[in-house]
């Protein structure tokens, strides 16, 4: 954890010192944000608390984590309205800096020692007893076998490397497409975040864990892919502001979908495992943050003269993988999916032990 947050610095660092330097070269900044993705203390963090938080709370409070990132996506705009691009860089840094502080001094160890004891001792079974550079090199594809486990985990990366692509690419494309063809000011850039950073918070905080106790993971993701899929068709289809607005708002609950994917892998694995496939679904989530951009912006180059729905066919085409996605996501065996399925399942079996225990008694 600590070493992933303290990869995070390195790039803000830079952004101040570029501010700060006339004439310095913007490739450390580009080659200090590449370091961070080395080890993401967001996979550690959602370990961590898959370590504390029993199966029906880890959705929710993994839903809390991107909470606090869309309170930091809604207010980071109007940060700009009172200070100098210089300012913000400042004041950003200083905000990580002090997290890294709090993570030194208060963030406890989550995993028993004798947990840690057992991964260390699983950990050095699997090693060879002589470490080559083929093994070290191998060792990165061998951890992401835990994603084709099974049935579930196949489906479940494929849902996660399906939502990647299209929520990066509508991040990344998005402003240059409303800027473009709806003439989006900074005013307008400001209200489109402040929307998004809300929404965020209340989809997270207070819609997420009363739906998934009601409906299970399962229909979560469902509802979450179509509306990704509405959403994409509106800005592929919009001719005003006013739509592009309503699709944002609407485009939160989309969000809802990583936490609960990874509750659901959280959920079906081992407690030694925990790390293991956090970092193997967002190593999955990088390679889909790559793809999915390039993806859009082929299309958006093979249809922005005319062709099928002119501009926005590249969101088209995004809802068009948001419902394969939603298919993949109805397949997922719900008995493995539903944490209240399976809680539901434990109580029967107590009941059922129960009555047969007071059966031999009397």
């Amino acid at each position: 954890m600590l070493l992933g947050i303290g990869l995070s610095l390195l790039a803000p660092l830079n952004l101040v010192l570029l501010q700060l330097i006339e004439n310095m070269s913007p490739f450390p900044y580009y080659a200090c944000h590449a370091l961070s993705g080395l080890v993401s203390w967001m996979a550690v963090a959602i370990s961590s608390l898959s370590d504390v938080m029993p199966p029906m709370w880890r959705a929710p409070s993994f839903g809390l984590i991107l909470a606090g990132f869309s309170m930091g996506f809604a207010l980071s705009p109007i940060l700009a309205v009172f200070m100098s691009h210089l300012g913000v860089s400042i004041f950003a840094l200083s905000i990580l800096v002090a997290g890294f502080i709090f993570a030194c001094f208060y963030l406890p160890e989550t995993l028993s020692p004798d947990m840690s004891a057992r991964a260390r001792e699983s950990r050095l079974a699997e090693r060879p007893e002589l470490v080559t550079w083929k093994y070290t090199l191998m060792r990165p594809g061998k951890e992401l076998l835990i994603l084709n486990r099974n049935k579930l985990f196949r489906l479940l990366s494929a849902l996660a490397f399906f939502s990647g692509c299209i929520s990066t690419a509508d991040h990344t494309l998005f402003l240059y497409y409303a800027e473009e063809n709806f003439g989006f000011n900074e005013k307008d850039i400001a209200i489109l975040f402040l929307i998004i950073g809300l929404m965020g918070i209340f989809v997270q905080a207070v819609i997420l864990k009363p739906l998934n106790s009601l409906i299970g993971e399962r229909r979560v993701i469902v509802v979450a892919f179509l509306v990704g899929a509405l959403h994409n068709v509106m800005y592929g289809v919009a001719t005003t502001k006013r739509t592009i607005f309503v699709s944002a708002t609407i485009a939160s609950l989309t969000g809802m979908s990583f936490p609960t994917i990874s509750a659901i892998k959280s959920n079906n694995v081992d407690e030694l495992e925990q790390g293991r496939i956090q970092g193997a679904l967002y190593s999955l989530s990088s390679l889909a943050s790559a793809v999915g951009p390039m993806m859009l912006r082929y299309v958006y180059h093979k249809t922005k003269n005319g062709s099928g729905f002119g501009k926005g066919s590249m969101f088209i085409f995004g809802a068009g993988l948001y419902l394969i996605a939603t298919v993949c996501a109805w397949m997922l065996p719900e008995d493995k999916a539903n944490s209240n399925h399976r809680r539901n399942a434990t109580k029967r079996n107590s009941s059922m032990n129960y009555g047969a225990t007071y059966d031999m008694n009397v």
